[in-house]
């Protein structure tokens, strides 16, 4: 793995199942945590429980200003921002378009494509401003290749969120920003577990892999990979 001593890393959705090992793993390679969940007291815990400098935080990650000032305050604490790791996100399906309104697009759209727009563009302002490079990771999901039936508000939100990833990478690579995606399956956690029960669950991903690749992502190793959308789904 990776030697990231010293950077400091903002992980989105830090309390969550994937969050939460992004940031043991992060943790372990000797970087510095910037925890955002939705309010404040979520990364406490997390914060306390890890053998590096962490803190926690928390906003509102579709507000361009509340995003500034969860930046501003990192900034005060660490420096700045080095690494965006955005994991925040949602699922929600089970009718045919033609059977369902437009509440479950704006929906998707409001949970997974607002807050990687703004969230990864005022981290890209504040790493184009610093002049020092950086990396975004953002998670979006293998359901973003492709429709999928009684799912097309989510398989397009996850499409968008591959969009952006890659005009921001041609906007920002040559600027020393890699900006990249990761393309999850199922992720093997308690609740897939509870919601589909009869799944053979070995076939799934677990986050602590996801979280092995983010810290690829993020290192040295990984400095000629621009725009790419990488699918970390097991055999699933």
């Amino acid at each position: 793995m990776a030697d990231l001593s010293g950077k400091v890393v903002m992980i989105t959705g830090a309390r969550g199942n994937l969050g939460s090992a992004a940031a043991r793993a992060f943790a372990a390679q000797g970087a510095r945590l910037v925890l955002i969940d939705r309010n404040p007291g979520d990364c406490d815990t997390l914060a306390a429980s890890l053998a590096v400098e962490s803190h926690p935080d928390a906003g509102d990650l579709s507000d361009p200003a509340s995003v500034d000032a969860i930046l501003a305050r990192a900034a005060g604490r660490f420096g700045g921002i080095d690494v965006l790791i955005h994991t925040v996100g949602g699922y929600a399906a089970g009718q045919p378009v033609h059977e369902s309104g437009v509440e479950v697009l704006e929906q998707m759209f409001n949970l997974n494509v607002r807050p990687v727009y703004v969230t990864a563009g005022r981290v890209a302002a504040h790493m184009t401003a610093r002049g020092q490079g950086g990396r975004i990771v953002i998670i979006a999901a293998k359901s973003g290749l492709k429709g999928q039936k009684n799912a097309a508000a989510y398989t397009a939100s996850k499409a968008a969120v591959i969009r952006i990833v890659e005009s921001m990478s041609l906007e920002l690579r040559d600027m020393g920003i890699n900006v990249n995606s990761i393309l999850p399956s199922i992720i093997d956690t308690a609740r897939n577990r509870q919601d589909m029960p009869n799944a053979d669950f070995a076939k799934w991903v677990s986050p602590e892999q996801i979280a092995d690749t983010l810290v690829y992502l993020a290192s040295d190793a990984a400095s000629a990979i621009h725009g790419a959308s990488i699918e970390v789904s097991g055999r699933s």
